[in-house]
């Protein structure tokens, strides 16, 4: 109850020092129906469970992103964006109940021992973990662990007869969110950033030096389904393309006084044609980045409305090691518009399904389909064209969702794992076949085609998943489904997750629009002078 009993405390001590008499009598309250309860109540009860859900309750009456978490639940949000965690440095897949080792991480302590590509993982610490439908997160716990702390693993290699043993020492493994950078022409880089962790300002300019130093002129940013990070990195990203003195984002709020991030000139990408690709997936940061960018007319957004997450968070930490992030202030453009999308306090259910209700009412398939209100224009501050606040970043530029392509069948072959289990098989038997015609992605790319035959296998594995062949929705889908195993196959042979977006992004059609506009100069400044006389 010790420690119900002072995280309680924690809560009530910032209402008591805010000087709120009628705070802390809610507190006492609080507290003494805790004790009630504890005391009194006809069963035992779970005192840590009964604070918890105290805390849930309340939250659950605010906004949809004032949220607590366990304190594992904290450790595993906070992992990804710290950039790195102790382990022994593979990625993996899961194919028929066994770990199947994608790649190790270049200079990892599974790399150091020698464990390859391809290596299937059946024990650990004598505890068999293949065939026997292990969860990932069980097995994950058993690999991770502290820094310096051994680790045993038994290995089945291809053609490999016996089990060979490995004793590994883990290691901090780097967690990195630039997932490509690679020049797509002899002019224009791309650069996709997953998340906005700690290190990602210095991993992106790490990729852009190497991109100058292949020629890069111009940069396309890829922003699709990067659901946020860190505040203060997304305004060094936008420093970076941003003049002195430009406001890259501001944040008000009750009783958080206004706070603006302001760019200090020193940007190495102030003079670069970009584009942005955004989709209804790029969130917080992505929106805060893209947003200062449309407001300032420095680049071009190209995609679908971004996801409208606008609150700010403040992590409150309780000694147990739990955390509430609690919603101080709001995020606004340098314009003024507000990021958050519109949301009803308490109901979560709606908020959750507000990009479900923009596929089926068509916004994110048809532009003709999206209405902003006068009331939410507002105009940029350079060109004085016209955008729209109201929730999320309108593009520059629509592209529409393809829904032909995305049939019942392809979901269903994606969503069982299918893809994955083929190709793992595929690369299994061909990898040094691959690699002595290919010695690279680039080549692979333009040479390799994904046959008939295979794609009939990749069918006749869904089959024996209960995957029933549709053949009108298979001929819808069949060049995505090519698309799809090729990248997913360049991605594995070569080890490098950039391999996977050099082959799919031939069929990513926010992708290729983009890479349209920025080569073509009347389009690009065509879209930073825009509609600034629309009446």
């Amino acid at each position: 109850m010790r420690k119900g009993i002072l995280s309680l405390i924690v809560l009530g001590l910032a209402i008591v020092v805010a000087g709120n008499v009628s705070g802390q009598t809610q507190i006492k309250k609080l507290l003494n129906a805790h004790f009630a309860i504890s005391q009194f109540y006809v069963d035992s009860v779970n005192n840590d469970k009964l604070v918890e859900d105290a805390i849930k309750g309340m939250l659950d009456k605010l906004d949809p992103h004032s949220t607590y978490s366990n304190p594992t639940e904290t450790k595993e949000l906070e992992e990804p964006l710290q950039g790195n965690f102790s382990g022994i440095g593979i990625q993996f897949n899961m194919k028929e109940d066994t770990l199947y080792v994608i790649q190790t991480i270049v200079g990892g302590p599974s790399e150091r021992v020698g464990i390859l590509a391809g290596d299937r993982i059946v024990e650990v610490n004598d505890t068999t973990i293949a065939g026997v439908k292990m969860k990932n997160s069980n097995i994950m716990k058993r690999l991770r662990g502290p820094k310096g702390t051994e680790v045993c693993v038994k290995v089945k290699r291809h053609n490999v007869p016996e089990l060979i043993n490995f004793r590994i020492v883990r290691d901090n493994i780097p967690l990195f969110s630039i997932d490509a950078a690679y020049m797509v022409d002899k002019v224009t880089g791309y650069v996709r950033i997953s998340r906005f962790a700690e290190k990602t300002h210095s991993e992106f300019m790490d990729a852009v030096k190497k991109l100058k130093k292949e020629g890069m002129k111009q940069i396309i940013v890829d922003l699709c389904d990067n659901g946020g990070g860190y505040l203060q990195i997304a305004t060094e990203l936008a420093n970076e393309f941003l003049e002195n003195g430009q406001t890259i984002v501001y944040t008000e709020g009750r009783n958080s006084p206004r706070y603006d991030a302001i760019a200090h000139g020193g940007g190495k990408l102030r003079d670069m044609k970009a584009v942005f690709m955004v989709n209804q997936y790029s969130a917080s940061a992505s929106e805060i980045l893209s947003g200062a960018i449309q407001d300032w007319d420095r680049g071009v957004i190209v995609g679908r409305r971004t996801f409208g997450k606008g609150l700010v968070q403040r992590p409150i930490r309780f000694e147990d090691g739990s955390m509430v992030r609690l919603t101080i202030a709001r995020y606004y453009t340098p314009s003024g518009r507000c990021i958050q999308k519109p949301y009803e306090a308490g109901d979560k259910k709606s908020y959750n399904e507000d990009i479900y209700n923009r596929y089926r009412d068509g916004e994110l398939a048809h532009a003709d389909s999206i209405h902003f209100a006068d009331s939410l224009r507002v105009t940029t501050l350079n060109k004085q064209r016209v955008i729209y606040g109201g929730g999320g970043i309108m593009p520059d530029e629509f592209v529409p969702l393809d829904t032909v392509e995305y049939t019942k069948y392809y979901r269903d072959i994606m969503a069982k794992g299918i893809f994955n289990r083929y190709v793992i098989s595929y690369v299994d038997s061909h990898r040094k076949e691959i690699l002595k015609k290919w010695k690279n992605d680039a080549d692979f790319d333009k040479h390799f085609d994904v046959s008939d035959e295979m794609l009939a296998d990749l069918c006749r594995l869904g089959e024996s998943d209960s995957i029933k062949i549709d053949e009108e929705q298979f001929a819808k889908s069949r060049e995505l489904m090519r698309n799809v195993t090729k990248a997913l196959l360049a991605r594995d042979v070569y080890t490098d997750p950039a391999a996977f977006y050099v082959v799919s992004n031939h069929r990513n059609p926010i992708f290729l629009r983009a890479l349209d506009i920025i080569n073509d100069d009347a389009a690009y400044y065509g879209k930073l002078e825009g509609n600034k006389n629309e009446e």
